[in-house]
C-alpha cells in the first residue's frame, strides 16, 4: 500500500473508532419534546417512585442518549421479564429521529438533581469497601466517566439502582449483544454476592451526594 492508501486506512480506521456523529442537542425544544415523559419523570427529572420511573435529572447527554436509542431498537425493554423498561420503550419511540433523542437529553441534562431519601437501609461503611471496585469505572465519588462509558451513579433513587443491580446479575440487561457497555458491567454487579451486600454499596453511592 502507497503512501497515500495508507492514510487513507488511517483516517478511516479513526472515523470508524469514533463511531457516529453525534447530533447536538438543543435544550429549549427538548424542554417541549419532554412533555410526553413529566407524567412518569416528573416536571423536573425528579422520578416517581410509584410509577417506577428513576431519576433522569443532571444526568450526561452521552448516557441518555445511549439508554434511549437501547429502548428504541430493543436493546433495553424487549425481554418479557423486563416489565419496567417494557413500558418505557414505546415511550422512547416517540422520539422519532436523533435529533429529538440529543434535543431531549440536552434539556434533561440541564434539570437540577435533587437528593432522594434512602429506602434501602444499607450500611455505608461496609459499602465503601465493595465500592472500591467500582471506583475504576464510576469514580471515586461516583461521578461516571464518559471516557469509560460509565454513568453518575449518585443522586439516582436507591430502589433504581438495585433493581438495575438487580437486572445486570439475571441478564436482563447487560446480555444483549448491542449493548458492549452493559456486557461490561454485568459481571461487575455479579461481584456483590447477596443483596445485602447490593444495599450497602447503595447506601455508600447515597452517601457520596453533595
Amino acid at each position: 500500500m502507497g503512501r497515500t492508501g495508507l492514510g487513507l486506512g488511517v483516517v478511516l480506521a479513526g472515523l470508524l473508532a469514533a463511531g457516529p456523529a453525534q447530533a447536538d442537542g438543543d435544550a429549549a425544544k427538548g424542554k417541549a419534546k419532554y412533555a410526553t415523559c413529566v407524567a412518569c419523570h416528573g416536571a423536573n427529572g425528579e422520578g416517581n417512585v410509584a410509577l417506577n420511573a428513576p431519576t433522569i435529572a443532571g444526568q450526561a447527554t452521552w448516557y441518555l442518549e445511549r439508554q434511549l436509542k437501547h429502548f428504541k431498537d430493543s436493546v433495553r425493554g424487549a425481554d418479557a421479564k423486563d416489565v419496567y423498561g417494557m413500558q418505557m420503550r414505546p415511550m422512547a419511540m416517540i422520539l422519532a429521529t436523533d435529533q429529538d433523542i440529543a434535543d431531549v437529553a440536552a434539556h434533561v441534562s440541564g434539570l437540577k438533581a435533587a437528593k432522594s431519601a434512602g429506602t434501602l437501609g444499607g450500611d455505608a461503611a461496609k459499602g465503601k469497601a465493595l465500592y472500591g471496585l467500582c471506583t475504576a469505572c464510576h469514580g471515586p465519588k461516583a461521578e461516571g466517566m464518559q471516557a469509560l462509558n460509565s454513568p453518575r451513579l449518585t443522586f439516582q433513587q436507591d430502589w433504581y439502582l438495585l433493581r438495575q443491580l438487580k437486572n445486570f446479575q439475571s441478564g436482563l440487561r447487560g446480555a444483549h449483544p448491542q449493548d458492549v457497555y452493559g456486557m461490561q458491567m454485568a459481571p461487575m454487579a455479579k461481584t456483590l454476592v447477596n443483596e445485602q451486600a447490593l444495599k450497602d454499596v447503595i447506601a455508600y453511592i447515597k452517601s457520596l451526594e453533595q
